[in-house]
């Protein structure tokens, strides 16, 4: 398998002038470069995204649990307290 494979993408006008200025504001040396660096953010924020769903998960199915705890121990918050 080759190390890098050549690739060509035809964008229309308004996104290939997106992707000159992007390259020319964040002082990149080539049009794929700026396609690269997307193809990382929206990988970050897509992961990113899966990681919060499964946090929300995971705290819908421990909350009865954690509140039950909680209302258990809340007759110790006070205690030695005047």
């Amino acid at each position: 398998m080759k190390p890098a494979a050549k690739s060509s993408i035809t964008l229309p006008p308004s996104e290939f002038r997106l992707v000159t200025a992007l390259r020319a504001r964040l002082g990149l040396e080539s049009n794929v470069e700026v396609v690269r660096r997307g193809l990382h953010m929206l990988q970050e924020v897509t992961d990113r995204g899966a990681l919060k769903e499964a946090y929300r998960r995971a705290s819908r199915a421990t909350r009865a649990a954690t509140m039950a705890e909680l209302e258990e121990l809340d007759h110790l918050s006070s205690e030695g307290l005047e």
